[in-house]
């Protein structure tokens, strides 16, 4: 069965960090691009980041450039998301997710991802 993993979510104050991961079973993360997107409660799900297949193309979406970092691990097959600075905006549940038929560049568009992980809660609060 093909699915994905999401960990690293918590509480954090603002102003702090967390690292998200997120990894592939059944399958070679490695080999796809990858998006995270998340969801606070009572609004729309939002892209966050993504990242090429290569690597060599990211995208972050304005309210999180300079504080978020998408990257790849390709030794450990996952694909990390960096998130400094923290707001209380940033609190909702994030999700990684895959296409295996997109194979240039990337896009936060959630339409365009047909495999999901189930989630991270992500808290930031004083």
């Amino acid at each position: 069965q093909v699915q994905l993993v999401e960990s690293g979510g918590g509480f954090v104050q603002p102003g702090g960090s967390l690292r998200l991961s997120c990894s592939g079973a059944g399958f070679t993360l490695n080999h796809f691009v990858v998006g995270w997107f998340r969801q606070a409660p009572g609004k729309q799900r939002e892209g966050v980041a993504c990242i090429s297949i290569n690597g060599n193309s990211t995208h972050h979406t304005d309210s999180v450039k300079g504080r978020f970092t998408i990257s790849r691990d390709n030794a450990e097959d996952t694909v990390q998301l960096q998130m400094n600075n923290l707001k209380p905006e940033d609190t909702a549940v994030y999700f990684c997710a895959t296409n295996r038929n997109y194979l240039v560049g990337c896009t936060t568009l959630d339409v365009m991802y047909d495999i999901w992980g189930q989630g991270t809660q992500v808290t930031v609060s004083s």
